[in-house]
């Protein structure tokens, strides 16, 4: 997604290194790994390449020599990162049997296991969509788009065989609004975990929670869902056909 700062002439530097050669493939390795963990720990602009090299027993020049810049370090860091989260279609096969929207409710049920079982993944990608500079914040949304790590497009696609979702509203659409409002909405789920506070006095109850979930997926089937498209006003109906 080009933006603000989109230069395709000059790509950035981490996008112009040469092929590694295979015996490199370790060091790079052991880098990430370190570079992971003190990206999660201090975050993208107070951390140090300095002391990333230190951690893994190298010199600071290796590091630049491996992916240009720290903002090449943390791109292959968040690339690593996102990679690691499930797609929406690894979810059980029963649940997939039941539908899109149930598909989408099996993972907002089970956010809080990015608080559990990947919080550092989970935090090299709040950093990268949010704590990142323009320039490293544009080559992470191409990947996004041209990657797709979470199965965005081919969930999409599932539904609309479904025929459980609009065939009037181009697929683009769907797969931005699905993506802008989950990783939203699961932001604002893990919010709650780590500061109950900010949601209510005494903290979120189970039941305030589901019922949030179930709200959000109300939403979601107002705007996507195929039932929707019925209830447009009919201008809508011919700019969407356009």
């Amino acid at each position: 997604m080009p933006g603000i700062a989109s230069n395709r002439v000059a790509p950035p530097l981490y996008q112009r290194q040469p092929p590694l050669r295979p015996r490199s493939e370790a060091k790079r390795a052991r880098i990430i790994e370190a570079a992971t963990l003190h990206f999660a720990e201090h975050g993208y602009h107070s951390a140090r390449v300095g002391d990333i090299a230190t951690a893994v027993g190298i010199a600071k020049g290796s590091i630049f020599q491996h992916f240009g810049s720290k903002d090449g370090l943390f791109f292959e860091v968040y690339k690593r990162a996102v990679r690691s989260f499930a797609k929406y279609l690894d979810a059980p096969s029963e649940v997939r049997l039941k539908g899109f929207f149930d598909v989408l409710r099996y993972w907002l049920v089970r956010t809080e296991h990015l608080l559990h079982d990947d919080w550092i993944p989970y935090r090299i990608s709040l950093l990268g969509n949010y704590g990142t500079d323009l320039v490293l914040k544009r080559e992470i949304n191409r990947f996004l788009i041209e990657e797709d790590p979470y199965g965005t497009v081919s969930f999409v696609r599932f539904g609309l065989e479904r025929h459980e979702l609009r065939k009037d509203m181009d697929i683009e659409m769907i797969v931005s609004i699905l993506d802008w409002m989950m990783e939203r909405f699961q932001d604002a789920l893990l919010t709650a975990e780590l500061d109950p506070g900010l949601f209510r006095r005494q903290g979120e109850t189970a039941e305030k929670k589901e019922a949030r979930i179930q709200q959000f997926l109300a939403v979601m089937e107002r705007a996507i869902g195929a039932a929707s498209a019925h209830s447009l006003p009919q201008a809508g109906r011919d700019y969407a056909r356009r």
